[in-house]
């Protein structure tokens, strides 16, 4: 059995094993040498017992004068604290519960030793809480004490059950002593291609787990890392580039649009010509269609800036070529959303097959959960027959019972909120697999895009289109200047007054399950956050009795009926409403040109993308649009910092980074749609643009000349390892 691969039990232990399985998820030595220590702590310089620093690490070399145990909880608990002095002061030691064994063993009076720790203060005394030590014999001379002091000591990811010195010692046990580690790592399966990793002057993968388990230097740490990184990098690219190579291998139907046909009337009618982005991704989108392999292309761009124009025109082409389009939505608002805006946008052409429709038209039909049986019957035997060329729905489109007559193309809009299987379940309707346009209008930094969709060609739309107006941003901090929310109702007063609308935002919908959860969903940051948040309910009533109280104001949020919301949506999108209270069903897709004032109450409580999102259903008229971040929030605060940076851009592809570095996103593989835990450990996405750019390009090169690996066997066993079942189900889903 390869030694990565060995189980932990038989190595460290029947317990140490079941709680490192059950807490940290390691099984076996490949997964605990590949738990890296996430910092390292350094013992500090030597000081003299009078001289201690408070707060600070220190080394201190010490004889033990005292060592004596205390219990305490009725003789449950047990305490060892042992006295030292180095003839210019004494020091207090203690150690508690497990950690008291091995330092009553060897600390007896006399004995002399090294300690390190942190400095504290207890019953106004100075001491080391569980300080590290080593004991010296009557050899040890200063040579000794000064590695002790400076060793770096690895810090690794820990949990309540097990500490971080109890992973190294474990790790200690795998590795042996010493300078003989290179017997416990024999055998190693590295899989990097050895030309890859001398062409690039990289670390073997023996040194590599050394130099971060066992650093001597700084400089080891660096040469482990850059390393590991390419490992975990290298590996994902091959995953994905083979990915692509299959499903370049896939049979598809080419879809060419018919000259003079359904798309060809469609932009003879368009009030406005298409920006050069869109005329750009067109083209990328049309070649595409063309092949007999499916298209797997990532459409990104800014809120606004013509996605689903481009989209359409892809559906129409598909339908110009005899088949059909489905395009699928998060929500029933924003599927009700792009029914209506492109019907509207393609008028009788939309009416194929009716009284009054154009002669090149098709059906354009609606397909959501909430609709009447009559309505749904219909619309599920238009699609079976043909005569529906387009169709837009939610998760009802991927129910068994819907049939196609040819589905020769999935849109897939705001792809974060579909899972991979739902994907794949409308994928496999067609009777071949159809073309995948996935759209997103949260902007992805070329890193993750290369990573978390490596399987997909990306085409960015980054021009917004002619007649889209700047927004402008402010952070409202209620609770420091009360003032300054009195002055943002009045701000979209004047906006009212002008003949414009605007929207409030509220996290929260407001009933009683909803406050308990919400007192319950956060570790609170400060005072701010202990409240429940703002809930659209109680926010809309004060605003009637209060500072709007003369406008016409209504509610939306998710658990209002389909057609109650449908009648709020269509008011609003009339005219006949002023303001629209309501919470983050808003946030994508629903577009009224005339609303020109946001205000996000509880801003602190969204995150920086979804802000954006948000901040995006403004200024979409010839009118500029403004948008205020209310906060209780202190100045200083990472929540407040966090909303000056929304304030202070609106490129989305600068606020993605900024999301990303803050939460810093370890799992590419999109733990969240496949849950399957996170392949990365030092690889940090943000930060390493250059090794990923790299590694993909490598890992193309090696997949195009040998698809299947042959030549790289120690490659494709790493492959397997690392994609294990779940996570090459995902990947292949993807």
């Amino acid at each position: 059995m390869p030694v990565l691969e060995e189980p932990l039990k038989k190595v460290l232990g029947g317990n140490t094993a079941k709680v490192m399985a059950d807490h940290l998820d390691l099984h076996t030595v490949g997964d605990l040498l590949h738990h890296y220590p996430r910092r390292y702590a350094e013992r500090g310089e030597l000081t003299r017992l009078s001289d201690l620093p408070l707060d600070e690490h220190v080394t201190v070399v010490a004889q033990v004068a005292d060592a004596r145990v205390h219990t305490f909880n009725g003789g449950r608990g047990r305490r060892l604290e042992v006295t030292i002095t180095d003839g210019s002061g004494r020091l207090q030691l203690v150690f508690f519960g497990k950690g008291v064994h091995k330092p009553r063993t060897e600390l007896q009076p006399g004995t002399r030793a090294m300690f390190a720790g942190k400095v504290s203060v207890f019953n106004r005394k100075r001491q080391l809480a569980h300080p590290e030590f080593k004991t010296l014999g009557a050899g040890s001379g200063a040579e000794a004490v000064k590695a002790f002091a400076h060793q770096l000591l690895p810090l690794y990811p820990a949990c309540k059950q097990m500490e971080s010195w109890q992973i190294q010692q474990a790790v200690d046990t795998v590795l042996g002593p010493a300078g003989h580690e290179e017997s416990a790592l024999a055998g190693l399966i590295d899989p990097l291609p050895e030309s890859l990793r001398e062409g690039r002057g990289l670390a073997t993968l023996p040194e590599a787990l050394r130099k971060i388990h066992r650093p001597g230097t700084k400089a080891d740490i660096a040469t482990a890392r850059d390393r590991l990184k390419w490992d975990e990098a290298f590996v994902l690219q091959v995953a994905l580039a083979r990915r692509r190579q299959a499903d370049a291998q896939l049979p598809a139907a080419p879809r060419k649009p018919a000259p003079d046909g359904l798309l060809t009337a469609f932009d003879a009618r368009l009030p406005f010509t298409l920006t050069e982005g869109q005329r750009r991704v067109s083209e990328e989108i049309f070649a595409d269609l063309a092949t007999d392999h499916p298209m797997h292309r990532l459409l990104q761009g800014e809120v606004g800036s013509g996605k689903t124009m481009v989209a359409l025109r892809a559906m129409l082409g598909v339908v110009d070529a005899g088949g059909q389009a489905a395009m699928l939505a998060p929500t029933e608002v924003l599927a009700q959303q792009h029914h209506r805006s492109i019907t509207e946008m393609m008028g009788e052409l939309a009416e194929g097959g009716m009284l009054g429709g154009a002669e090149q038209g098709t059906k354009v039909v609606l397909l959501t959960g909430s609709m009447g049986a009559a309505a749904r019957r219909q619309a599920l035997l238009d699609l079976v027959t043909g005569e529906a060329g387009i169709v837009i729905g939610t998760h009802a489109l991927i129910e068994d019972k819907v049939q196609f007559h040819d589905l020769g193309l999935v849109v897939v809009d705001e792809q974060h909120r579909f899972g991979v299987e739902q994907r794949d379940a409308l994928r496999s309707k067609g009777k071949q697999p159809p073309h995948l346009l996935v759209m997103t209008a949260t902007p992805i930094p070329r890193t993750v895009a290369m990573t978390v969709f490596g399987d997909l060609e990306t085409s960015v739309l980054d021009q917004l289109p002619s007649g889209r107006s700047p927004i402008a941003s402010h952070v409202v901090p209620a609770k420091d200047k009360p003032h300054f929310l009195a002055r943002a109702w009045e701000r979209v007063r004047e906006e009212v007054a002008a003949g414009h609308q605007g929207y409030v935002v509220c996290p929260r919908i407001g009933d009683e399950e909803d406050e308990s959860k919400a007192a319950k969903a956060k570790s609170p940051e400060d005072e701010a956050e202990k409240r429940p948040p703002l809930a659209v309910v109680d926010v809309a009533e004060q605003l009637v009795k209060g500072p709007l109280s003369d406008l016409r104001v209504e509610v939306l949020h998710g658990r209002m009926q389909p057609e109650a919301k449908d009648e709020v949506m269509r008011r609003f999108a009339a005219g006949e409403v002023d303001v629209l209270v309501a919470t983050t069903v808003i946030e994508v897709g629903v577009n009224v040109p005339n609303a020109t004032a946001m205000v996000i109450m509880d801003a602190d409580r969204f995150g920086v993308s979804q802000l954006h999102q948000l901040r995006g259903r403004v200024g979409r008229g010839s009118a500029a649009g403004l948008c205020l971040l209310v906060t209780d929030m202190p100045e200083g605060s990472p929540a407040r910092a966090r909303l000056g940076a929304v304030a202070a851009t609106l490129d989305g592809f600068e606020l993605s980074r900024i999301d990303l570095e803050q939460r810093r996103e370890g799992d590419v593989l999109g733990q969240a749609q496949s849950g399957v835990r996170s392949s990365l450990r030092v690889l940090a996405v943000i930060d390493d643009e250059e090794v990923i750019a790299a590694a993909r390009e490598e890992a193309a090169a090696i997949v195009a000349a040998d698809p299947e690996l042959g030549g790289y066997p120690q490659l494709r066993t790493a492959l397997d390892a690392l994609l294990d079942k779940e996570r090459a189900e995902f990947l292949d889903k993807g």
